[in-house]
């Protein structure tokens, strides 16, 4: 008997107008963000060799150890075809410079605001908003349809347990609708291979988690459409009640938990932080000329007759005042990483409320869990720049250590000498500049941030259980109700 009801259950999905419709939407969409996510990585991928062919031609082509910077740009991944996640919004390439941090600039939305207006369609977007919105569209009325038009008064005429009818019900709209979607789905993955997209067993496993994180999201509402339509009578309003629970977990509560947690957990503008930087920098800076201002009167005023005496001297002060301006440099720096880092822990704290008042939603989970998976996660931005800070530190150890070396710190020395016929020569020094190239083999290359497999899976097992959890309560809740359901 139960076979027969899932049977039945097949042929009604399977056989409805409406099914053809959605089905081919669906599968169209699918195919089409898959081939679109392919070529945009393509494109992503062409854009980042010349950029960092560029910047290796301009290490290259560097003739002075002082004043040296570089950039560094974000390493596109083949993830991205599924998920874009963040990284539209984000920046692209960051400066290394020798007095400011790292920051992540020239997002795509920033070139491009258009898309910033429609945003990108991936697979994950499909997914949420389209899959789901399928799944409800053909499971309203599963129940309630059925009592309306009699046959579930037949049904239940025969010896057919109501836990048997609901489970047959699950388990028909279930194959009915998750099995054609895997069509698409393997005619984007051969997409993928077709393209020769460069794919480890890494990123294969995480194909594969977030496709079955994708089927569980469309099971919960498979199960949440037989739920409603078992506490309802007419298909109608069942319709009505399942479209505005689509609304409230798909759009409402991801946004209302962010903008809880923007409210509860208040953490100030980067304009604001950038603010306190700069001004503790021209402070300093302040400090640091009238400090020169000193050094240069103390200098005229105590200046011998003798000229070897007065340029040891002079030598002495510069030395002096350059040690004084590095530690400056630090001191900024310092305040700058602290600043950061603090703002980045209240951030943090006002992420997780978010995320975990958002989780409410299984939609949410889904797209956090996505993201988390793909790497490209609201993480993604303090991942890079810290790693980029970090080759920062060790960029210039290198290039100080070749400036001891050579003795070219970038500096250019002024000195004036009388003649004996009271003319003025005047002689510069570069401070070991010179016009040949430099060997730049040696210098350490930026590498991007890597997070293994088990870092990646462990935060999305909690999005898995949850959308679990959340399948399972609707499908009790379908089966307490239908236990009390009048058939008749």
């Amino acid at each position: 008997m139960l076979a027969t009801l899932i049977n039945k259950e097949l042929r009604a999905i399977i056989l409805s107008p409406k099914f053809t419709g959605t089905f081919a939407i669906c599968s169209l969409l699918i195919i089409l963000s898959i081939f679109t996510g392919v070529r945009e990585y393509k494109t992503m991928v062409s854009r980042y060799e010349a950029a960092s062919e560029m910047v290796e031609q301009e290490l290259r082509q560097s003739t002075s150890w002082g004043r040296m910077s570089t950039k560094v740009y974000r390493e596109p991944d083949p993830m991205h075809i599924f998920v874009s996640g963040v990284d539209y919004d984000i920046g692209r390439w960051s400066n290394v410079t020798e007095r400011n941090s790292a920051k992540l600039k020239n997002s795509a939305y920033s070139d491009d605001p258009i898309y910033a207006v429609f945003r990108f369609v991936d697979f994950v977007f499909i997914v949420q908003f389209v899959l789901t919105l399928f799944a409800i569209l053909l499971t309203y009325n599963t129940v309630c349809g059925e009592r309306e038009d009699g046959t579930l008064q037949l049904v239940f005429s025969n010896a057919v347990s109501r836990a048997k009818y609901l489970i047959a019900k699950a388990i028909g709209a279930w194959l009915g609708l998750v099995v054609p979607i895997c069509i698409p789905i393997l005619i984007g993955l051969m997409i993928i291979m077709l393209y020769k997209i460069p794919l480890t067993f890494d990123h294969w496993f995480k194909i594969f988690l977030l496709l079955w994180l994708s089927l569980l999201l469309f099971t919960f509402f498979i199960l949440l459409g037989i739920f409603i339509s078992s506490i309802t009578k007419r298909p109608s309003v069942s319709f009505l009640v399942s479209l505005i629970v689509w609304v409230l977990f798909v759009m409402m509560v991801p946004r209302a938990g962010v903008m809880a947690a923007g409210t509860i957990a208040n953490v100030p503008r980067i304009a604001e932080v950038e603010g306190r930087i700069s001004g503790y920098a021209k402070n300093r800076w302040e400090q640091f000329f009238k400090g020169m201002e000193t050094g240069w009167n103390d200098y005229e005023n105590s200046k011998s007759t003798d000229s070897a005496v007065s340029d040891e001297a002079l030598w002495a002060m510069m030395e002096k005042q350059d040690s004084a301006h590095k530690v400056v440099e630090k001191e900024i720096d310092e305040y700058d990483i602290k600043l950061h880092e603090d703002l980045r822990q209240r951030k943090t704290q006002q992420e997780n409320m978010a995320f975990t008042l958002s989780r409410l939603s299984p939609a949410s989970a889904y797209q956090l869990g996505a993201m988390s998976l793909a790497g490209n996660n609201i993480d993604v931005k303090s991942r890079y720049e810290e790693a980029i800070n970090n080759y920062r530190h060790q960029f210039y150890q290198f290039v100080e250590q070749k400036q001891e070396e050579t003795g070219d710190d970038g500096r250019i020395m002024i000195a004036f000498t009388i003649e004996d016929d009271g003319t003025q020569d005047m002689a510069m020094n570069g401070g070991g500049r010179s016009k040949e190239l430099l060997d730049v083999d040696q210098i350490p290359r930026f590498v991007a941030p890597s997070v293994s497999l088990a870092e990646t899976i462990s935060p999305v097992l909690l999005d898995f259980g949850l959308i679990i959890l959340y399948s399972l309560l609707v499908f009790v809740g379908a089966f307490i109700a239908f236990i009390r359901y009048d058939v008749r």
